[in-house]
């Protein structure tokens, strides 16, 4: 049986608001992608996963889709959009599409017809229900929190309902229990197929079910309730995926992969089962998911390495011979990094660059590059609240200072940890003004370290983390045991290597990565074998170096 293309197959990621502006507008655009392929050939990847470009009033930067068939006009046209994907197919890329269908923006036609009153045909394709009356007060039908800050509800004074929206109040819920609903989104997708795309990467997918009961969700002591036990991984998600499959997926030959918010391994394999019934692999988030109790996701505290190691360990093993994991340390929603699983200081960024690589890539799995991240691109950590853009950040800061859970400075420093922007700042390209990215003022400012890090620089420095990226792209295209090696752990308990083996046949794969900066004592090595990269030249015979990074091949 031929093994299924994407299994090989190293993903890239483009924000394209923050890649490369084209027109001197300040935004990335299409014409800016389409004049960098050469670069992502170059650095050998397959798969390009475009972040929306769809028509968009930009609540949150794209995912707030007006017009799932026509481009955001701050990016282009449809004929921009069409040489593009003709220029990537040239090259033999591919493009995987952003889908976002658990919501739309409040400006889609959808919407605004559903909104106008109680009984018109597009009513029911959003989910609209009564307020409570508590002491002759209307409240929200229940105490859910939206992930952007604020109540979940948006009362809508014309039909006196409230609806559902679990990102901002400009996003309000699709309702997947409408056939109606189902079918225009089917249709949407088999209209970009026959385009020629070649697959989606699909938004909060597992949220597309909800609890019928929509109950109170627990507080944990803040503000609202959380939704997620009622909407993530829900009673029909399994059942409308199916149908997804059968009515456009199964009709064309593409890589699917769903964003999957709450998914345990148990559900993975439900997703990303290797009937293909559904998906061909989900984003999980044990790895990057942190917590601060009242705060949700604004803290700096950082995983030890022991909680990290178990929870990749946990899906390595857990999907082996069920399913397909995908791999990353970050995206558009997630901080840089480097910054985050390594150490981004000027003695050890290029090191533990290449070593938080190592130790991803040649896991069991798919990985995927967020832009910059082969260049080593690092959080922005602004000083200014003025300096962020991202909704959930400024809501954020808002709602958690105004209400005196965290004081400014706090707040600030959580911020510069774990806000989204921290990805999504502008590429990198050189050294020139705005590094590169436009010849305007940029629409979020860039971190003003490009003079040292940028795409020039690292392509003319061949012991660049480009060209390390690179190996390791071709490494896993040459190697079988890196795509179908079974993944056994190592040292578990040690708390500064994470460690592990593949093997296949009659070979086996030692991979073993410091994360620390302390020099630590590791015997995995002594017998020797085909090294097959490192990030260091030289190896000390039982020790990891600071942030080394060693892989070894050994044949029975």
């Amino acid at each position: 049986m031929q093994q299924a293309w994407w299994k090989k197959s190293v993903i890239y990621q483009i924000y394209p608001r923050s890649f490369a502006d084209s027109n001197g507008d300040g935004i990335g655009d299409l014409n800016g992608i389409t004049e960098h392929l050469d670069y992502l050939k170059e650095l050998g990847v397959d798969v390009i996963w475009l972040s929306p470009v769809y028509q968009s009033p930009n609540d949150d930067n794209g995912y707030d889709i007006s017009d799932y068939q026509a481009i955001m006009k701050e990016f282009g046209t449809m004929e921009d959009f069409d040489r593009m994907l003709l220029e990537m197919h040239k090259r033999g890329l591919k493009l995987m599409m952003d889908l976002v269908v658990n919501h739309t923006s409040d400006e889609h036609l959808w919407f605004t017809k559903s909104r106008s009153s109680l009984n018109n045909e597009y009513r029911d394709y959003y989910i609209w229900k009564d307020g409570k009356e508590e002491n002759g007060m209307k409240k929200a039908p229940n105490n859910w929190g939206s992930c952007f800050g604020g109540s979940a509800w948006e009362y809508d004074e014309s039909t006196d309902m409230y609806y559902l929206h679990c990102f901002s109040k400009k996003q309000p819920d699709l309702n997947w229990e409408n056939e109606k609903v189902r079918r225009e989104v089917f249709d949407m997708m088999t209209w970009w197929c026959q385009k020629g795309v070649d697959g989606f990467r699909m938004d909060v997918i597992s949220m597309i079910s909800k609890n019928p009961d929509y109950p109170d969700g627990d507080t944990q002591g803040g503000l609202y309730g959380s939704f997620g036990p009622y909407v993530c991984n829900g009673p029909r998600v399994h059942e409308y995926l199916q149908e997804m499959n059968r009515e456009v997926l199964s009709r064309f030959d593409l890589i699917t992969v769903g964003e999957t918010s709450g998914v345990t391994v148990k559900e993975a394999k439900k997703y990303a089962n290797l009937d293909g019934s559904e998906l061909n692999m989900v984003f999980q988030f044990e790895h990057t998911d942190m917590s601060d109790g009242k705060c949700g996701k604004w803290t700096t505290k950082k995983r030890s390495l022991k909680e990290l190691k178990a929870a990749l360990n946990h899906w390595q093993t857990g999907l082996e011979g069920h399913a397909w994991n995908s791999l990353y340390w970050d995206n558009h929603d997630q901080p840089r990094a480097v910054s985050r699983f390594g150490n981004d200081s000027p003695m050890y960024r290029e090191r533990s660059a290449k070593m938080i690589a190592t130790c991803l890539h040649l896991m069991k799995g798919t990985p995927y590059i967020y832009q910059g991240e082969e260049l080593g691109m690092t959080n922005a950590y602004f000083t200014r609240i003025e300096d962020y853009r991202d909704i959930e950040s400024l809501n954020a800061f808002r709602e958690l200072t105004g209400n005196g859970l965290v004081d400014e400075e706090d707040m600030m420093s959580r911020l510069a940890a774990v806000s989204r922007d921290n990805a999504r700042t502008p590429m990198q390209w050189d050294e020139n003004e705005n590094a590169g990215f436009t010849s305007g003022t940029p629409w979020i400012p860039v971190n003003p370290n490009y003079l040292q890090i940028n795409a020039k620089a690292a392509q003319e420095d061949k012991d660049s983390i480009f060209y390390y990226y690179q190996k390791l792209i071709r490494l896993r295209k040459s190697r079988d045991i890196i795509i179908d090696g079974v993944f056994q752990s190592l040292m578990d308990e040690e708390e500064h290597i994470y460690a592990y083996q593949r093997t296949l046949g009659q070979e086996r794969l030692v991979v073993a990565c410091n994360f620390t900066e302390q020099e630590t004592f590791c015997n995995l090595f002594d017998e020797p074998g085909e090294e097959l990269i490192s990030n260091y030249r030289f190896h000390k015979v039982g020790v990891l170096k600071p942030y080394e990074a060693r892989a070894v091949l050994y044949s029975r």
